[in-house]
């Protein structure tokens, strides 16, 4: 996708800033991991129905991310994509090293919430100085507070998940130990 920015001052970054800025889940949350890395991979289910989407809440979404960033509201922004929210907040952490503390949804399986694709949805972190202007800015959109930034640790629902530099080697080797597993030859062919 292509895009125009007018003015540079107005660019918005996917990482963490700061250690203990708020992380919110802008979008709704539903229980549905159809169509994601999780199910395919883990479960072993290939073929399921496209995960949620509704097109007008993903056109108020993103014109309510346009408003938060020109008013430079947020310190970051993310969009939920392949491999679902831990995913993203794994990638917002890689840059600076900082890691994150989150609280699963009640109501929502643990694994829709971590790993579901639904769409429409964007992470963002926010300064704490800047939570009423946030919360004042948001009418219009779901959100839900989920965590906080960390200095380097992970926390789900306040039991350890390791720390984020483990997770970025993880992500960063994945398709070079793969490949170390086969044979050169037949692993470039299976491409």
């Amino acid at each position: 996708m292509v895009g125009l920015l007018e003015n540079v001052d107005d660019k918005m970054t996917l990482d963490f800033k700061n250690e203990y800025d708020f992380i919110y889940l802008l979008g709704e949350m539903n229980d549905d991991i159809n169509s994601s890395q999780y199910l395919a991979k883990i479960c072993g289910v290939v073929y399921s129905p496209a995960p949620y989407f509704e097109l007008e809440k993903e056109y108020d979404l993103q014109q309510k991310i346009t408003e938060l960033v020109s008013k430079k509201v947020i310190s970051s922004a993310h969009d939920v994509s392949d491999g679902g929210l831990f995913v993203t907040l794994c990638e917002s952490g890689f840059n600076r090293n900082l890691g994150f503390s989150i609280q699963t949804k009640e109501g929502i399986r643990n694994d829709a919430f971590l790993f579901g694709e639904g769409q429409s949805r964007v992470v963002v972190t926010v300064a704490p100085d800047k939570v009423e202007t946030f919360l004042g800015v948001t009418g219009g959109i779901s959100y839900e507070m989920i965590g906080h930034v960390t200095k380097g640790e992970i926390s789900v629902n306040e039991t350890a998940w390791g720390a984020i530099n483990d997770w970025k080697e993880m992500y960063d080797t994945s398709i070079e130990k793969y490949l170390a597993k086969e044979d050169a030859g037949s692993a470039l062919s299976s491409i």
